[in-house]
């Protein structure tokens, strides 16, 4: 994907913050920015529950097996 530089002027507290949250999480201030303005936008939810239905979808006749049972209400064992 190619990157666009965008700048921005915060007053040195929002500076320090965003550093020290990057740092926290392991990643350039770019990086920590760009996150939050994707979980604003809700880019970053679209993208887990498209990757969890990709998960589901590699492991369906797994999970069948262990909670097939469970998964058709009849809890076998259970009252």
């Amino acid at each position: 994907m190619a990157k666009t530089q965008l700048n921005v002027r915060v007053d040195e507290g929002t500076a320090r913050a965003a550093r020290e949250r990057a740092l926290a999480r392991g990643m350039s201030v770019n990086r920590y920015i760009e996150e939050l303005v994707r979980q604003d936008t809700g880019e970053v939810g679209h993208t887990f529950v498209e990757a969890a239905a990709d998960f589901m979808k590699q492991y369906e006749s797994v999970f069948a097996e262990d909670f097939g049972a469970e998964r058709e209400g009849t809890r076998e064992g259970r009252h």
